[in-house]
This record gives C-alpha cells, structure tokens and sequence, in this order.
C-alpha cells in the first residue's frame, strides 16, 4: 500500500547521541559520554535523551509546546516505557507506537497521514534506543560479557526527533509505503540482518511497483539496520527475489552510523540508528540540495523477551518513506 502525500514538510530535526555513536562520522545536536549520563540506572538515562532531544527540536523551530498539534514516539522497551514517561513531561497530545526499528517510518506515515488533511498543524516524531536497556531486555545483559557471533548488531544509544508541518519548506515527505509482516522461521537473535531482509525486500519491490519508480530513480536507498552481512543478503536477496539491482545509490544505515574502531560487530541497531543518520547526514544533503530524492526502508524485527525464551520465529516488517528536496 502506498500513500501519496500532497502536504507534509519537515521543518527541523534534533539528534542527541551516546558512547560509540559520538564517535562515528556524523555531528549531533547533543552527546552524552556514558551509558548512564547522570542518572542511576540506564532507563532513566534513555528517558533523558528523549527529552533532550525533543526540547532540542521546540528551541530549533521557536515551538511553544502549546503549539504542536500531537506527539508519537517510540522505544524498545517492554510497553514503549521510554515514550510514556519522557511525554508525561510535556503538555502535548501524545501516541505511542512500536514497530520495533521500522517505527520510524511508521510514526512519519502516521503523522503525515493526519497533517496532509489538517492546515496550520505540526506535529513531532521521536525515537530512541539504548544499548544497555536493549540488549539485557532481548539477548544477553551485557554484564555478562559471554561471547556472540560476528552477525550480531550492536544497538545504538541515542534520541532523535523530526517536525513535520503542512506549511511549506524545502524538504516534502512525498510518499509512504507500508509493509507487511514475513515470518521466514528465523529464531537467531544475534542475526538481525537475516530476520529483516526479506521484509525490506519486500517493501522495496512493492513501493517501486505502485509508484512506478526504478532504483535509479533515487539518489539515495537508505535501509535501517540490517548490518554489514544483512546488507550483503539484502543486495543479493532483492536480486534473485525480485530481479532488482541495487547500484552505488544504496546504503545501509547500521554500516554507517560507528567508525568501526570499537568492536561493535556488524554495525548498529535499534529504532534510533536509521533516525541519526537520516537527521544528522540525510537531512542537510537534502536542504542544500546536494541529493533531490531518498527512500527510507526501516527494518523491524518484532520479537519480544517471552517469545525468544519460548525459542519462537522472530517475524518481520519494513516500511518506507519518500523525502525529497524541493
């Protein structure tokens, strides 16, 4: 299913980034040096970066909180808890959704899907992960420091928010395309790359269907968080599946967002990486016009703690979003 939008901008974007994140090649809003920044557990800090990062994005476009029309928001944690408490310290309409790490295209479809038929409305789209809060909930506490496999993504720590608007600026979001879910029977949880690419493949042939565009119709493919080795799969998984060939326009968020000089195995994880790279990378290429067009894959693999311990299939959805510079 695709969904054309006719009146949705972005008007700013904030980033705050984490240890591991700070380090890569992309300039944030805000950094944090440790897991914890402050406070005395790693929820509570991840609570902090979201806010952060939305009062970042109110001082960024003059915005009174009275004058955002709705919030939706989030995380990885059990019940979008990040989410809940960081809006409870805001007096903004709020919804709170989980798509796991395709929920940033999803909170961009909704909200757009709502503002394209509103006049004078704005609203904002936040997202975070942490990978302490992220990784003890779905594989192992890292305090346990046992040994994992090379596919194994490393979850990025870190918040961002986008505004969306109905008045005009230089970047419209164009289109949305939704996915649907694909169990292919997967159940290791350290091979995430693996679990999401049929699904983004998926999504990626459906959107260049209904929207009669090719590859090369896009300066930039941008999928979320496959990895190095997911990424290698999803080239070569569109090509056999689909008879699609990705060119030098494709790249994957979770290869970029690290310098690779801590080992963070193949790459990054979470709702938040495909965000900081977009916002911090993609957006400003797009305002000075430096790429016209992109195509956002977020890739989500909805697993949860008991299904993992009940060593049930992780299934998988992808969803996609259409910026383009005007």
């Amino acid at each position: 299913m695709n969904i054309k939008f006719n009146n949705v901008y972005v008007e700013d974007v904030s980033t705050v980034a984490g240890p591991f994140v700070k380090n890569g090649p992309f300039k944030y809003d805000s950094i944090f040096e440790d897991f914890y920044d402050g406070e005395d557990t790693y929820e509570k800090c991840e609570i902090k970066e979201l806010i952060k990062s939305i009062n970042i994005l109110l001082n960024k476009t003059n915005k009174k909180q009275e004058d955002i029309s709705f919030g939706i928001s989030s995380d990885l944690m059990n019940q979008i808890t990040i989410s809940n408490y960081a809006y409870s310290k805001f007096d903004i309409p709020f919804m709170g959704i989980y798509n796991a790490c395709a929920s940033l295209c999803e909170e961009i479809l909704i909200a757009s899907s709502m503002l394209d038929r509103s006049k004078d409305k704005c609203a904002i789209c936040s997202i975070s992960s942490h990978n302490m809060t992220s990784e003890r909930q779905y594989r192992n506490p890292t305090e346990y420091g046992s040994p994992k496999p090379k596919t194994t993504t490393f979850t990025t720590t870190g918040a961002a928010a986008i505004m969306l608007t109905n008045k005009k600026t230089n970047i419209k979001v164009q289109s949305a395309t939704v996915g649907k879910v694909i169990d292919m029977g997967i159940k290791d949880v350290f091979d995430m790359g693996s679990v999401m690419t049929p699904s983004a493949a998926y999504t990626l042939n459906k959107h260049l269907k209904d929207t009669n565009t090719k590859v090369e119709d896009y300066d930039l493919i941008l999928t979320g968080d496959l990895g190095k080795y997911g990424k290698k799969l999803f080239i070569d998984y569109v090509k056999e599946e689909y008879k699609i060939n990705l060119g030098d326009n494709y790249d994957d968020s979770a290869t970029m967002i690290y310098d690779y000089s801590n080992n963070v195995y193949a790459g990054g994880s979470g709702p938040s990486c495909l965000a900081l790279v977009t916002y911090s990378h993609i957006i400003p290429k797009l305002k000075n016009k430096e790429i016209k067009k992109v195509l956002l894959i977020a890739t989500g693999a909805l697993m949860s703690t008991t299904t993992v311990n009940q060593k049930m299939s992780i299934p998988s959805v992808s969803h996609a979003i259409v910026l383009e510079a005007i």
